[in-house]
């Protein structure tokens, strides 16, 4: 900025004005100041002086930004407002710029003062060389009035004193009548124009009368030839010299074509929502109903049809069955059952996989299914994914329906949404079926390993599945959840697996052990662990495995883990481990009765078991022991 610039401030505070001032001088940029606290003082300066900017406290005890913003733009004056204040909040802010603030700073902080000052003076020559091209443009429209009659733009008068209506040649085109046949009164304009438009043409003329402002309407009208017609209306009240309304005047010009085209935007906008609409459904969960009952609502919303149903295929039965629907007078369409023949309009659609229009029912052999519901068009649409037919989108309408391309495009973007949807469902519930039978395989395997355990050990068959169910209720009585029971039962079944590598004359030797032969043995935890960690499917059921022979006191083993530094489900199953053990009679020895079996349990409780599982087991014991 090489000249000096004008700046009007409005500020009641000495100290934050010379802050202000003192910015400028640091960057270098002249300016000639006026300090103004009060809406008086800010209206005479506007008259007395041209300024390049306005920069403005929020709030001052007589005047606030927003009162001087509006006294700006009453002045019509085109000059830059920025708004700087330390208390202005976010939602002031916002609503600030909207009304016409052109940018807001925070005091204390004027990084952005200059570059800000220099841009919104910037923006206001760039809008003072457009506003000075539009007056051009608009003199020169003026002065070209053969080129308006050339565009086809009609001019028109109203003599309010006779209310008659003077035309130029071109309005009786745009109206399409003729001088002779026209009678120029208000009453014959307002018969031409579409019913639903007269009130709003009425109060546009009225309006006219009133104000000394321009103002334009757009009404529809039909041609001879039944084609409607958007017309654009712009009209002004002329004055006397007394200052009475005598005549207003104004043009009107063919817009149909930009209006149908604005008409076509916005109904592809809604349509692209309503597909966005159904995408979300689609992502947001598996549940076919809710999809395929979206799917159908934007169809009749969108297409503007009475009603819309989906029949899906049956492969067993090889017909297609009503799966959901709306619009429908009475629910007969929810007993359709259609073969997959070419008897029906929708198993057409099916077998040679395209749409189907039926454009007047009442000339066609009707379907069971519209009996009584005077429906005149239909349309049937496959729906097609991965090359397969899972059924078809339906629509009705009890009015002709003459369908343009982007109708039809959309109809059948539709019914692909439908495929995808059905295709997903479907492909989720196979994932889910074969998930389930993958998890029963697995089960039985851990059954079948478990098995085998009990027949290489002969001491101890049988005792698997015993300590596996005693342990399930056992954690059922401490809350466990059904996730957690799961893995437990697995656990249990597996607890002893690492026992497969130890050799059998160390596991099946009738006498006592050596110390090797212990040190051998007590390494079947670690490899249970080894061999069950990589398979995913088993990693939560590690912990009876891995630590089942760990004691609460930090005596047990392959770890030393001490209290609650065991897991949970190790703790629980270790008690019924034991139990099973000490009851049953083995080679070496005879089982135990219950209450000397119930003696040792408590002695051990703080020692080798968890104390609060060992009331819980003791408390619940009878209930645990029946099968």
């Amino acid at each position: 900025m090489d000249s000096q610039l004008y700046i009007l401030i409005i500020e009641d505070t000495e100290d934050d004005y010379q802050l202000l001032l003192r910015e400028f001088k640091r960057r270098g940029v002249a300016i000639i100041p006026k300090r103004i606290e009060t809406a008086e003082a800010m209206q005479e300066a506007l008259a007395t002086q041209k300024w390049d900017i306005v920069i403005s406290d929020f709030t001052l005890p007589r005047f606030n930004a927003p009162d001087a913003l509006k006294i700006l733009q009453a002045s019509g004056l085109d000059i830059p407002f920025i708004i700087v204040s330390g208390t202005i909040g976010e939602e002031s802010a916002v609503a600030s710029l909207k009304a016409g603030a052109h940018d807001f700073l925070i005091k204390g902080n004027f990084a952005r003062l200059i570059p800000a000052i220099e841009r919104e003076i910037r923006e206001a020559e760039s809008r003072y060389i457009r506003r000075q091209a539009e007056e051009a443009l608009q003199e020169k429209e003026h002065l070209l009035s053969e080129t308006q009659r050339i565009g086809h733009v009609g001019s028109w008068k109203l003599i309010l004193e006779k209310e008659t209506f003077q035309f130029s040649d071109e309005m009786y085109r745009l109206l399409d009548v003729t001088q002779e046949s026209f009678n120029h009164q208000v009453n014959d304009l307002m018969e031409l124009i579409y019913s639903i438009d007269k009130p709003a043409m009425q109060s546009w003329i009225e309006s006219v009368k009133t104000s000394s402002q321009t103002h334009e309407l757009v009404v529809r009208l039909f041609h001879k030839n039944s084609e409607l017609r958007h017309i654009r209306f712009t009209g002004g009240a002329i004055f006397d010299g007394q200052g009475k309304v005598v005549r207003i005047a104004g043009n009107a010009q063919d817009v149909t074509e930009s209006k149908v085209a604005e008409i076509q935007i916005q109904q592809q906008l809604k349509r692209l929502a309503s597909l966005r609409i159904i995408d979300q459904a689609i992502t947001s969960g598996f549940n076919l109903q809710l999809i395929l009952n979206t799917v159908i609502t934007q169809a009749i919303s969108q297409l503007q049809v009475d009603a819309a149903a989906i029949l899906l295929i049956d492969n067993t039965q090889q017909i297609l069955e009503h799966f959901i629907s709306q619009g429908f007078h009475t629910r007969a369409i929810e007993r359709v059952s259609l073969p997959l023949d070419k008897t029906s309009y929708a198993a057409r659609a099916t077998i040679e996989r395209r749409l189907i229009h039926i454009p007047d029912l009442k000339e066609q052999t009707p379907t069971k299914n519209i009996t009584g519901e005077g429906f005149v068009c239909y349309f049937s649409v496959p729906l097609i994914a991965q090359g397969r037919v899972n059924g078809v989108l339906e629509v009705y309408h009890r009015a002709p329906i003459q369908p343009y391309p982007e109708w039809i495009n959309f109809l059948e973007a539709l019914a692909g949404q439908a495929a995808i949807a059905i295709d997903n469902v479907t492909l989720f519930e196979d994932l889910q079926r074969s998930n389930f039978e993958l998890k029963v395989a697995y089960d039985a395997t851990i059954e079948g390993w478990s098995h085998a355990l009990d027949l290489r050990d002969r001491e101890t068959e049988g005792h698997t599945r015993r300590v596996a169910n005693m342990a399930i209720k056992l954690a059922r009585k401490m809350d466990f959840s059904e996730e957690q029971l799961i893995q437990m039962d697995r656990g249990a079944l597996l607890h002893d697996i690492g026992k497969l590598g130890v050799p059998d004359h160390i596991l099946l030797k009738e006498g006592d052990l050596t110390e090797a032969e212990w040190n051998i043995m007590r390494q079947h935890p670690k490899l249970a662990y080894d061999w069950l960690a990589p398979i995913a499917y088993l990693q939560k059921a590690l912990d009876i495995p891995y630590y089942h022979h760990e004691k609460w006191d930090g005596t047990g083993y392959p770890q030393g883990l001490k209290g609650e530094e065991i897991p949970i489900a190790a703790r629980v199953f270790a008690i019924v481990d034991v139990w099973d053990a000490l009851t049953n009679t083995r080679p070496y020895r005879a089982g135990w009765d219950k209450e000397k079996t119930i003696a040792y349990i408590r002695e051990q409780s703080g020692k080798h078991f968890d104390p609060k599982v060992v009331d819980v087991f003791l408390k619940n014991l009878d209930e645990i022991l029946k099968n």
